[in-house]
């Protein structure tokens, strides 16, 4: 196995985990580590997939990465920072 499979299956593994946890209701969407999940297992495989070359997925990847930093630092309406 390559270093690329590896952080890529690393990747895949975290993304799959948090969308699990959100399907049973134990981690919801709005959640930090649930957004924090999402960056990570995105990041970890838009990086893994920059190692091979396939650009569209670091473009996908990349794109799913961002929104997910975003809504961590995402304030809820009707509240102050």
């Amino acid at each position: 196995m390559k270093t690329s499979d590896i952080i890529a299956t690393t990747g895949v593994i975290i993304l799959l985990i948090a969308f699990l946890l959100n399907l049973t209701g134990k981690l919801s969407a709005q959640n930090k580590l649930y957004s924090l999940m999402n960056f990570i297992g995105a990041g970890t495989c838009g990086y893994a997939s920059y190692m091979i070359s396939f650009y569209p997925f670091v473009v996908l990847e990349s794109i799913w990465a961002f929104v997910a930093l975003i809504s961590l630092f995402r304030v809820p309406r009707g509240t102050s920072a």
